[in-house]
């Protein structure tokens, strides 16, 4: 299962806008181009791991407290609170699997998209349960918050770090393949040109 092909060219795209460090030079030395580099965050994958395991225990956790105070809640927080139980399951089983794919296997889209996931959804969703006190949060609910909004906040970090260095992997490597094309592909009509003949060509170009 992966993501759908136009879902993935835009999380690419989006992510070579926002990760691609313009001002990291290329590879300067042959020996760059020797060897495979592994980028995966050994980090980041050691707390989706564990991540993986806690949610269960985050969401019984969750569940128990509000059927225990849901009788006293207003009409307004037991709708809010029951849609935020559903949506937050169904996000977190697409964000574990997009971040253990795209980690893993190198991708940057599914990378991109457990990042996008992970900061703009999750986190403020985590951090709405844990400081809204018209919610009537309980001792149990308040810890197991802090640290789901712990594991979010570290994950978020990581990715970041972890998808710039992918995208400048990339960006490096599309570099290597155009430079060793053009060895590979010379302009003969160019190079058989005389001395002379190239530096008005190349004058003619604009090129001094």
């Amino acid at each position: 299962m992966s993501l759908p092909e136009p879902l993935r060219r835009r999380l690419g795209s989006f992510s070579r806008t926002v990760f691609t460090d313009s001002h990291r030079p290329g590879a300067q030395h042959p020996a760059d181009r020797a060897g495979i580099e592994i980028i995966s965050s050994l980090p980041l994958q050691m707390s989706l791991y564990f991540n993986v395991y806690f949610f269960p225990f985050w969401w019984l956790s969750t569940v128990v407290m509000l059927h225990l105070k849901y009788p006293v809640l207003s009409d307004y927080y037991k709708f809010i609170l029951v849609t935020i139980m559903i949506l937050v399951s169904l996000i977190e089983v697409i964000r574990l699997y997009l971040g253990y794919m795209g980690n893993l296997q190198e991708k940057v889209p599914e990378l991109a998209g457990f990042w996008l996931l992970s900061l703009l959804l999750q986190l403020p969703v985590i951090l709405f349960l844990l400081f809204n006190e018209g919610l009537k949060i309980q001792p149990l609910e308040r810890a197991v918050h802090i640290i789901f909004a712990l594991f979010l906040s570290f994950q978020v970090i990581a990715a970041f770090v972890t998808l710039k260095r992918m995208v400048n992997k990339l960006a490096t490597h599309f570099r290597l393949h155009e430079f060793d094309w053009l060895e590979e592909h010379p302009a003969p009509e160019f190079y058989s040109l005389g001395k002379e003949e190239r530096a008005v060509s190349m004058a003619g170009w604009g090129i001094t």
